[in-house]
């Protein structure tokens, strides 16, 4: 009888999607009971919003471009319809190792749990964000296409709307197909539209991972180079008459703190360098030491444009790059195009820091 039983359990058990093939849930179906832990301490399930006439489990995450410009819209939608009966529940499906680095290109963070609280922190998210990355069962079951992706139950937690919130990701939406589903549900009649496309970042599923350690092994494989820099030439860099963001770091060998922020460095280059971005070292090493500087940076994979300055006038070298600087390093500068500094830090960097420094002003959207 345990042969024949198993094997009527899993004729009668839901088709979840797979990584392969995701499929939304069919409208009708019951909601996918879950239990994820938030950013808030708390573990959540669907009994926690038991009391809600209307429920959105919303997927969404921290690195997309398109979830990012959702947010705004997301919270006005959570504190236009929170005392109407609305319970809204966000989750982000990604597994945060199948992110590859240049896909960060438009964020100051990834799709950690650790991450998402200071998301959630920084945004002052009023609802609850749950972490599905772990094991992506939720994710499965209800069939994520993308981020962000909506679905949208009735009292009875059947599904009754799923797709995209609107229409637009930037410009004013036309078509508000979420609000209009809520509204009808509140309203007790059918929902116009059941289901829309998704748009936005496809579900970085865990069998992905192999993708981003291909990425960082190309990567890795880089060659490294050194060059020789004057001051006159580092005045005219720091002119930057490009149409790209610079970031600037003076280090050297025998400065601790710097060494140990090169690995930080070519994390941010690998992020933000499909962009218009450019990152740049200058090694105050002095020139005898070239090999060893040269060495260093190699042993770092620091695959960028790297300079060792020719000249013995630090003054020289102070009075081209940025006349605030007192002298010490590590020194770090993101400069504009046409040279307007936009950030100074003397001393090791504040990775968080740099990087908003750096999505603040390339945009955080398409």
């Amino acid at each position: 009888m345990r042969p024949l039983l198993s094997a009527l359990l899993l004729l009668l058990a839901p088709t979840y999607a797979t990584a392969d093939d995701p499929t939304p849930l069919p409208i009708g179906s019951p909601a996918p009971d879950f239990r994820l832990p938030g950013v808030d301490g708390k573990t959540y399930s669907l009994a926690d919003f038991q009391d809600a006439k209307v429920l959105v489990v919303l997927f969404t995450c921290n690195h997309c471009p398109t979830a990012q410009a959702y947010e705004e819209r997301i919270a006005r939608l959570h504190a236009d319809y929170k005392d109407r009966g609305v319970a809204l529940v966000a989750i982000s499906p990604n597994d945060p190792l199948a992110v590859r680095l240049d896909e960060l290109g438009y964020t100051d963070l990834g799709d950690s749990f650790e991450d998402m609280k200071i998301r959630a922190r920084d945004h002052q998210f009023a609802y609850p964000y749950l972490y599905d990355g772990e094991t992506q069962a939720t994710s499965r079951a209800y069939g994520v296409l993308a981020t962000p992706h909506v679905f949208i139950f009735d009292a009875d937690r059947k599904l009754r709307y799923q797709g995209r919130i609107d229409d637009q990701e930037v410009k004013p939406p036309t078509k508000h197909d979420a609000i209009n589903a809520i509204e009808a549900l509140l309203a007790g009649q059918p929902v116009p539209v059941e289901t829309t496309r998704v748009f936005g970042c496809s579900t970085k599923w865990a069998d992905k991972r192999e993708s981003a350690k291909e990425a960082l092994a190309r990567w890795d494989a880089e060659p490294v180079s050194l060059e020789p820099i004057d001051a006159d030439q580092v005045a005219r860099l720091a002119r930057n008459d490009s149409n790209r963001l610079l970031v600037i770091n003076l280090w050297a060998t025998w400065c601790g703190p710097c060494v140990q922020e090169l690995p930080e460095l070519v994390t941010i280059n690998r992020m933000y360098r499909g962009r218009p971005f450019e990152l740049v070292t200058i090694s105050l090493d002095e020139p005898s030491q070239r090999d060893e500087a040269l060495r260093v940076l190699q042993q770092n994979k620091v695959a960028m444009k790297n300079y060792l300055f020719t000249g013995d006038d630090k003054d020289a070298l102070a009075a081209a790059l940025d006349k605030d600087w007192p002298g010490p390093i590590p020194y770090t500068l993101v400069i504009a195009p046409g040279g307007k500094v936009l950030y100074r830090k003397l001393g090791a960097f504040d990775p968080l820091e740099l990087k908003r420094a750096i999505v603040g002003y390339l945009g955080r959207t398409y």
